[in-house]
């Protein structure tokens, strides 16, 4: 049996667009002689639809694109999609999260996710029936064993998240090999576990696994693809591209055969930094061809936040589709906007540069009688972050730019920006990247030659918002401040197991209070992509108003 993966790019809601691309990879599966293509989890309609799912006309095209994909396929070639599907039964929610199995042009077979992730940015069950009962497909003389993403994460674990696994009880069945359409988003740890995964499955069951998963940014999740085969022994026979569409095709036999590629076989680099890299230059790719823009517009300060999302944004739109504003006011140094021509002269990309002393001034000058005889303060430094933000919204809005937002998830934790300043964008690229991980991701794209000047990299960070202004004037020392929020944030720690880790009390006190505090800024920040187990946003669900920590 010759069986074929497609790893697609999908956007949801986009019936035409997706079954187009779907559509071309049967074609291409029929010129290859395949018995069997396989897509990914809900990839007629896109992952995750949401609350499209409560629309009945959204439903209806679902069904017509499957119809129309099973008369693409015909009798040349069986197809596996995933879509949802209608519960016949009037018990529980109205749709399944469904893989259709097509053959002679029609559905002759429809299996069910059984385990409906409802955790982190997940909220499957929210929309969907888990399935209960577990059958198999013949199709050519092999038993085929269908599962959906979650079904094959729920075994070799001490403490299984589910009451049931979807693969063990098909395995009653002895299917001759076991398929998988996923939609798993990236984090930077992902990758490594799923191929553990795969291969846990494989070994447990003695069945060789085809794992197609989709790929692509849907927003704040991104996809990286990293579809793969693996054979009944648990050794990974191939592993497709990260953050790439890719067709290819296998050549099986029986689970107890080697399974044979019919392209050059690989496995991908899974270091976490390149991936990091990746999926953030893929997030902002998409997110703007997605939504039918081109150009972007950056406040560019000399920092190193900036730095690189000025160095991402070029890689994913083109240097003469980035637009960067240099804004310095009085307190700014001279080696801020020449650090900053340096790295646009390196990149050939375009820029303005808009002095806002004269601007603070009049504000200054409009608010002092006002404000008489208070001194000096926040407000002032928050005053020039909101004309800057003022500055390049005025572009974003003039010649239809998307502004991206520089703000790191270290700033985002502790709410070490300002509102309606700074905090202003339509994409926030960082506010999932550590200020440490920003550094390393940085020097990556140096790796071949400097990009970002050296000067950048090494200089004490600043907002530059009053004279000799450091961010350690007010933030605790980057690198144990991220040690502290990655264990509050991603691992859960609490203010005891902090400081059995060794942290001292009054420091944990201050950063954790810090963090609660500015639950209402985040709140009111840009689309984040996440490259993080536990990014801010719909997978980190805190209450704005609360006393926790406080």
């Amino acid at each position: 049996m010759k069986i074929g993966l497609a790893q697609l790019n999908y956007m949801i809601g986009d019936f035409k667009g997706n079954v187009a691309k779907m559509k071309a990879a049967i074609e291409k599966g029929i010129e290859e002689n395949a018995d069997l293509m396989l897509f990914s989890e809900l990839s007629v309609c896109g992952y995750p639809p949401r609350d499209f799912l409560e629309f009945k006309h959204f439903i209806r095209q679902c069904e017509h694109a499957v119809q129309e994909l099973a008369g693409v396929a015909g009798s040349k070639i069986a197809v596996v999609v995933g879509a949802p599907s209608p519960n016949p039964t009037k018990d529980g929610k109205d749709l399944y999260n469904s893989a259709y199995f097509i053959a002679d042009g029609k559905v002759v077979f429809t299996a069910h996710k059984a385990l409906l992730p409802t955790y982190d940015v997940f909220d499957e069950y929210r929309y969907f029936e888990p399935n209960k009962e577990f059958n198999l497909i013949t199709y050519k003389g092999k038993k085929i064993a269908i599962t959906i993403c979650e079904d094959i994460w729920d075994t070799g674990e001490e403490n299984p998240l589910y009451r049931i696994n979807p693969v063990a009880e098909l395995a009653k069945l002895q299917p001759d090999i076991l398929l998988n359409l996923s939609a798993s988003p990236f984090h930077y740890g992902q990758a490594k576990k799923r191929m553990e995964v795969v291969q846990r499955n494989a070994t447990t069951f003695h069945l060789p696994v085809f794992y197609c998963n989709g790929v692509g940014a849907q927003t704040e999740l991104i996809f990286d693809g990293g579809s793969m085969v693996s054979d009944a022994m648990g050794k990974v026979v191939d592993e497709f591209p990260y953050f790439e569409e890719a067709v290819r095709f296998y050549n099986y036999t029986d689970r107890e055969s080697a399974i044979t590629c019919c392209q050059p076989a690989a496995i991908q680099d899974k270091e976490p930094v390149r991936l990091i890299h990746d999926a953030l230059v893929c997030g902002i790719r998409d997110y703007f061809q997605k939504l039918g823009f081109k150009k972007a517009v950056l406040g560019l300060s000399g920092g190193v936040d900036s730095a690189l999302v000025l160095a991402l944004a070029v890689q994913a739109l083109g240097k003469d589709n980035v637009l960067s504003v240099l804004m310095p006011s009085q307190f700014s140094t001279a080696h801020s906007v020449d650090d900053s021509l340096k790295m646009l002269q390196n990149l050939g990309s375009p820029h303005k540069i808009i002095p806002i002393k004269d601007i603070f001034e009049v504000y200054d000058h409009i608010l002092q009688p006002h404000f008489e005889g208070k001194p000096f303060d926040v407000t002032e430094e928050n005053l020039q972050a909101r004309i800057r933000g003022n500055l390049v919204m005025a572009f974003s809005n003039k010649f239809g730019y998307i502004l991206l937002n520089t703000t790191n998830k270290s700033e985002a934790a502790v709410g070490y920006g300002t509102l309606y300043g700074d905090m202003c964008g339509g994409l926030a690229v960082l506010a999932d990247v550590y200020k440490t991980q920003i550094y390393e991701v940085c020097r990556y794209i140096n790796r071949n030659g400097e990009i970002i000047p050296e000067n950048i990299l090494t200089k004490a960070p600043s907002a530059e918002l009053r004279p000799d202004q450091k961010d350690s004037d007010s933030l605790p020392d980057y690198a144990i401040l991220d040690k502290v929020l990655y264990q509050y944030i991603e691992k859960h720690a609490g203010p005891d197991e902090l400081e059995q880790m060794g942290f001292e009390a009054p420091l944990v006190t201050r950063i954790l209070r810090m963090v609660n505090r500015n639950e209402f800024k985040r709140h009111q920040t840009p689309p984040i992509l996440r490259v993080s187990p536990k990014a801010f946003g719909s997978g980190r669900r805190l209450p704005i108003v609360g006393k926790y920590l406080e």
